[in-house]
């Protein structure tokens, strides 16, 4: 599977020389963050981060025939395009974003324009894999976090399918992150794992996550076999949800191959995970009810870190970490909702 990239130059230096040159020559907005560490109430760290310049974020300029949406992906400009996957015959390509807050972000798109909110197939999860593989070094001290969203309370915002990576190390900014480590290791290692299914889950998270440690390096067949046993789990969280909250969530539409239900997926060379999702974010309120602003979150979720854009949520959030509880329980399935075996 390391062979499937089949590129001609190592792909960290391949996406870090692109970032450079892309973002000397203005091809992306790179947008800094000022950055804390915050805990939920059980004590698992949290990254906050502020980005008031995303407030702002240009719209996508509008297609001259209006009823065409524009796909960023169906052919994206020579300073983003960092190759083809594999270079013959290629099923996907990798990107740069174009609006990234970490520098190096970069995604894996298929060739063809397929949706994101139908089943991630073979290819994709062989594809992603051989990406975590090409960047991790022996120490692990370089490696990604690779991450998915898909449907309406996901936080995805492009149709066309695709999946993100995030430099590990691009993530830790130094001090700033001292006691801060990617979500998605702590429920690898700390998580406790049901002996019947081998499914992992955090006891201290407050929604509902399904994962699944790699014992070695697995095949696509293996990859695609994970991937669908815990996405059955997370579907089975949501349906018990629906079912003991009558009214307060609906299933998607699926009569055209789309999956009846949002979620985020993460993926680590160790590991993969999956989040059902019922809300795209949550609406933070002062003591007096009043609202101080919607808390949107993706995949990152599951590397443990979250954005803020106004400068009310980022005071109070640093003021009011406990806040954080009640934001993770908002989007995802409450754990006292969950019928597990854990």
């Amino acid at each position: 599977m390391n062979k499937m990239l089949g590129l001609s130059e190592a792909l960290p230096q391949l996406v870090e020389s692109k970032f450079t040159s892309a973002r000397a020559s203005q091809a992306l907005l790179f947008s800094p963050t000022e950055l804390c560490i915050i805990r939920t109430a059980a004590g698992i760290p949290f990254q906050l981060r502020y980005c008031p310049s995303l407030a702002r974020k240009p719209e996508p300029r509008k297609d001259p025939t209006p009823k065409r949406k524009i796909d960023p992906f169906e052919n994206p400009p020579a300073e983003l395009f960092i190759a083809n996957v594999p270079t013959t015959n290629p099923s996907h390509f990798l990107v740069l974003n174009k609006f990234p807050v970490i520098k190096s972000h970069f995604i894996l798109a298929t060739k063809p324009n397929k949706q994101q909110t139908h089943a991630l197939e073979e290819d994709d999860l062989k594809a992603a894999y051989a990406c975590l593989k090409a960047w991790q070094t022996r120490d692990n001290r370089c490696r990604l976090f690779a991450f998915f969203n898909s449907g309406d309370h996901s936080g995805a915002s492009q149709p066309h399918r695709h999946l993100q990576f995030l430099p590990v190390d691009s993530m830790h900014e130094g001090e700033q992150s001292a006691g801060w480590d990617v979500l998605l290791d702590s429920i690898l290692t700390n998580g406790t794992e049901d002996a019947s299914t081998s499914v992992v889950q955090h006891p201290k998270l407050p929604f509902s996550h399904f994962a699944c440690r790699f014992t070695s390096e697995p095949s696509g067949t293996q990859l695609l076999s994970t991937y669908n046993r815990l996405y059955r789990e997370a579907k089975q969280a949501i349906d018990g949800y629906i079912s003991a909250h009558p009214g307060h969530l609906s299933l998607h539409e699926s009569a055209h191959g789309d999956l009846p239900i949002s979620y985020n997926l993460a993926m680590s060379t160790q590991g993969m995970a999956i989040v059902p999702r019922r809300n795209e974010g949550h609406m933070m309120r002062r003591d007096d009810g009043t609202d101080i602003g919607f808390v949107q979150l993706n995949g990152t979720v599951l590397g443990g870190t979250l954005m803020v854009k106004f400068p009310e949520e980022w005071d109070t959030l640093r003021q009011q970490p406990e806040k954080l509880d009640a934001i993770l329980e908002a989007i995802g399935i409450p754990r006292t909702t969950e019928t597990t075996k854990l």
